[in-house]
């Protein structure tokens, strides 16, 4: 194995294969790379693990060196399209209005907030101060208590994702002696402003529980609310729009459950809502003695119910459900409620009356492709709601709208400093037949300029009922700029055109996320937007898992593939119980430990697993040491595999993040080094003009 010096190295680092087996439903799978996985972590010290680690960054470093000038040439660009002296709008929020800024040059933010009736800034949560000195940084939970004088806060300093607990006294700006290490959730006051409700994240990063502290205590003291036993349910807690009730929700991806404690008792019973019924996945608000649910237990698009508070588990159907219209979700407020969904993949924001359910005013957007949703509203009456929107061509607008009025009011509008003329792209949203005769939505962006065929850059994801907005990316433009093609496209496994496209692509349907975006892949072709051979492609963890699918499956469509923390060992992966998510994601890929059918369907296109001697295209391919959702031993046994397996001499990089996790380096800049990267070798593989 090659390991890293101060010279340069003179060939790609050529892991060493230590043969390894295991034997499932009478199936023997061999790994000659299981060994890169440090058998102590999540702490990694194995002196030969990170040696190799080492050489392929070192690997990286050396290839990558040459285009140095062109990744600091679109770092550059990128960061003239941030405005970097930057104001979030004001919000009020009781006798106060919060808001958050950037100042020249930082990284990170602070935040402030001022009398309503006037008076001084007050900075409350200094990000940049608690950042010094680290190599990674993340600002995870932060609430304000109901009266304004605390502040909750959580930090991760390492990317593992464990983040400690802080309290802050706002009267007096000192840090109060609670101190809360290993939570993996939000912050929720309760008890008048003396407590808090939390959840921690166990030895296998899950979080089975929630826990109450009371300010002042020993964290040794805190009382678990709740605790839950089934290893595949996360716990998370919240607040009651109307902030009386504590809820207590668990559940995995098919199946939810909550409870309800008073805020202002929290040491009462919990209320349950309903038991849990497998498939069934509902959330839960509460108005005046009636509970509102948001649920699939009639139509896989959801309904929204109620049930009086002295009989929660009784369901009436306020909003039924619809095969045209998917419920993404409801808030309520003191005079009204709004329900968003998307109907035709498009996002619906609604606001609807409790005296009139006949009364629906939807709220309506001046493009045809777009991105909204409801943005901050703290208030539980409110007036105006603030809201959120973009395009691929529309940079992000924040609005007030007025629900009496019926009007939007823009607040501001995402600034680009270098210059930004939205005349000079379009965006089109397409349909392309997948082989099976199912329609894809595609969205893509371009400049009206562009010479066609040219090259094109196609993302996807795929997976986990979570959508691809067609929004708005700055950094977009670099490649955009330079005659390619932006598409997104919105297969199967997501949930952008209700829940049946989500089931549609999960567990023996999967492999459906694979062809669509293949499929989708040779549509652009046929339509004469680009060529074989000229399309990038990228992804990211479950992405990055239809990235190793789809090189494995067609390599010669594809020009250059970037993979981001990519989940690609999945039959691996799914077999070990021990593994942070392992459990809660059966329900979404399968059992292979229980079901014989499942172990055969995830190994079939399990991208470690079908590896191949076959041409590849040219790959790069990151990785966080610290990264809990998809560990840093799968992309690295993958490229060992590549490495070993592959007929062709394309590039195949290897970078992984020392001191970072899933989301890569922190801080609005530094993360720009890594788009830049990704861009520079995109540029470099598909020899466009730099």
């Amino acid at each position: 194995m090659t390991n890293s010096t101060s010279a340069a190295p003179a060939a790609a680092p050529t892991a060493l294969k230590k043969p390894s087996s295991a034997t499932h439903h009478g199936i023997t799978v061999s790994d000659d790379y299981a060994w890169l996985r440090d058998p102590k972590y999540p702490v990694v010290d194995d002196a030969e693990v990170l040696a190799h680690l080492a050489a392929e960054n070192a690997w990286f470093e050396h290839r990558m060196g040459p285009h140095k000038p062109l990744v600091d040439s679109l770092f550059k660009e990128m960061r003239a399209r941030i405005k970097e002296a930057d104001t979030s709008v004001p919000q009020k929020d009781g006798d106060w209005l919060y808001w958050v800024e950037y100042e020249e040059g930082a990284e990170y933010r602070r935040w402030w907030r001022k009398p309503v009736t006037g008076g001084d800034d007050e900075l409350i949560l200094d990000e940049p101060a608690l950042a010094e000195g680290k190599e990674y940084f993340r600002l995870g939970a932060l609430a304000v208590s109901k009266g304004g004088t605390k502040l909750a806060f959580s930090v991760d300093d390492n990317g593992s994702e464990r983040f400690t607990a802080r309290v802050k006294d706002l009267v007096t700006g000192d840090m109060l002696g609670d101190e809360i290490p290993g939570t993996l959730s939000s912050l929720v006051w309760c008890a008048g402003d003396r407590a808090l409700v939390y959840s921690l994240a166990n030895e296998q990063w899950r979080t089975d529980n929630a826990r109450l502290h009371w300010l002042g205590t020993s964290v040794a003291d805190d009382v678990e609310l709740y605790h839950e036993d089934d290893e595949g349910f996360r716990v998370g807690s919240g607040l009651s729009s109307n902030e009386k009730w504590v809820v207590i929700s668990a559940g995995d991806h098919e199946t939810g459950e909550s409870y309800i404690i008073p805020a202002d008792d929290p040491l009462a019973a919990p209320l349950l809502v309903k038991s849990r019924q497998k498939g069934v996945e509902y959330d839960v608000d509460e108005r005046d003695g009636t509970l509102f649910i948001h649920t699939n237990d009639t139509h896989e698009n959801f309904r929204i119910a109620t049930a009086p508070l002295d009989n929660p588990g009784e369901w009436t159907t306020l909003i039924e459900g619809s095969d045209e219209f998917y419920i993404t979700g409801f808030e309520l407020f003191r005079d009204f409620y709004v329900v968003e969904g998307r109907r035709g993949g498009l996002d619906v924001i609604e606001v609807r009356y409790y005296d009139d359910p006949q009364r629906i005013e939807p709220i309506t957007f001046p493009e045809a492709s777009y991105s909204a949703g409801l943005g901050d509203n703290r208030e539980w009456h409110m007036e105006q709601l603030r809201l959120s929107y973009e395009s691929m061509v529309s940079p992000g607008t924040t609005y007030d709208y007025d629900v009496a009025a019926r009007t939007l009011e823009t607040l501001k509008v995402q600034e680009i400093p270098s210059g930004y003329d939205a005349d000079l792209y379009t965006t089109e949203r397409l349909e392309i037949a997948a082989r099976d005769g199912t329609m894809i939505p595609v969205s893509v962006l371009y400049r009206k300029d562009r010479v066609t065929p040219g090259p094109l850059h196609l993302y996807g994801y795929g997976a986990y009922g979570i959508s691809i907005p067609p929004g708005f990316s700055t950094t977009r433009f670099s490649l955009v700029d330079r005659g390619f093609a932006y598409a997104i496209a919105h297969i199967r496994g997501g949930d952008d055109l209700g829940r049946a496209w989500y089931k549609a692509g999960k567990l023996e349907s999967r492999n459906n996320a694979f062809t669509d975006f293949v499929d989708v892949a040779s549509g652009l072709i046929d339509r004469g937007l680009t060529q074989v051979g000229k399309i990038s492609i990228s992804g990211g963890s479950a992405g990055g898992e239809l990235m190793g699918a789809v090189i494995n499956s067609d390599p010669h469509l594809f020009g250059a593939v970037v993979a981001h923390v990519p989940f690609v060992d999945v039959l691996a992966t799914m077999l070990d119980a021990t593994l942070p998510l392992t459990p809660g994601e059966w329900p979404e890929w399968g059992n292979p430990i229980e079901d014989r059918a499942a172990f055969e369907l995830i190994q079939s296109y399990s991208p470690y697993d079908q590896v191949k001697a076959q041409d590849y295209p040219p790959m790069l391919v990151t990785a966080g040491l610290n990264d809990p959702r998809v560990t840093y031993w799968e992309p690295a046994k993958w490229v060992a595999k590549l490495r070993e397996l592959k007929t062709d001499q394309n590039e195949l990089l290897l970078k992984t993040n020392m001191g970072a996790g899933h989301g890569g380096k922190s801080g609005r800049f530094e993360s720009l080094t890594e788009t830049a990267e990704e861009f520079a070798f995109i540029l470099w593989q598909m020899d466009v003009a730099e």
